[in-house]
């Protein structure tokens, strides 16, 4: 099969306003390429959510152009975009949201089964061995640590085979120990499978884990950093604070 040609995810010239006047995005234009792990960073209010929102399929851009491989999402609709979402698209969101009452195999497929897509078994096994989750199939979220709760939400993100993954603030409600590994895991995904994955993230050390990183302020990108530290990104995000 040939190597895809067109970028992962494109946005030309976006802007996002909402009621009010409010422009959350103003003309970001951004690129990012098949097997990249990109983390976009800035202060409160800078419109990374909104950046991740639109490029998603969450919500529409109120100009400009998003198109996710071939395929141009500015203009769906809802149910289009829900669509798209279901078939191109995984997420992985600080809190996990993990079903309660469901299995952790049975949280994994899910969201097929809601498609009425049969899973790949062999694809399904293969993942839950590389998250060290084989043993806790049958366990409930709420038997599980924070940690192995949000490898069990990465691997329902990738089961679908996504074009790219959407990482929400990942490590937000863990301790130190298990954002670290989740971070490491999300990085060998990338390197491993080549698989796509975009993390908003306010933690510069979160950030250094991915390849690039691009730093919002005032619904613009002022910045793409390659192979980042953390110093050079909590630099970076002091000094946009001191504006």
């Amino acid at each position: 099969m040939a190597a895809p040609t067109a970028p992962a995810i494109e946005l030309g010239h976006v802007s996002k306003t909402y009621a009010g006047g409010v422009r959350a995005l103003d003309d970001v234009s951004l690129s990012v390429e098949h097997g990249t792990f990109l983390a976009v960073m800035g202060p409160s209010g800078s419109g990374k959510s909104t950046l991740m929102h639109c490029a998603a399929g969450l919500d529409s851009p109120t100009s400009g152009s998003i198109r996710i491989g071939e395929r141009e999402i500015s203009g769906l609709n809802e149910t289009r975009r829900t669509e798209l979402r279901r078939e191109h698209i995984g997420f992985v969101f600080q809190s996990y949201n993990l079903v309660p009452a469901l299995s952790v195999a049975d949280n994994i497929t899910l969201p097929l089964r809601l498609a009425g897509r049969a899973p790949d078994r062999e694809w399904v096994r293969t993942l839950v061995e590389r998250v060290g989750l084989a043993d806790r199939m049958s366990h409930r979220p709420a038997e599980l640590s924070g940690g192995q709760q949000q490898r069990a939400a990465i691997v329902r993100a990738l089961v679908a085979k996504p074009a790219v993954v959407f990482a929400d603030e990942p490590t937000g409600a863990l301790d130190l120990r298990s954002a670290h590994e989740v971070l490491g895991l999300l990085r060998e995904l990338v390197d491993e499978l080549r698989q796509t994955v975009v993390m908003v993230t306010h933690d510069p050390a979160a950030a250094a884990q991915a390849h690039h990183a691009v730093v919002m302020a005032d619904g613009r990108v002022v910045e793409r950093l390659y192979r980042p530290t953390a110093a050079e990104l909590a630099d970076r995000l002091v000094k946009l604070g001191e504006v």
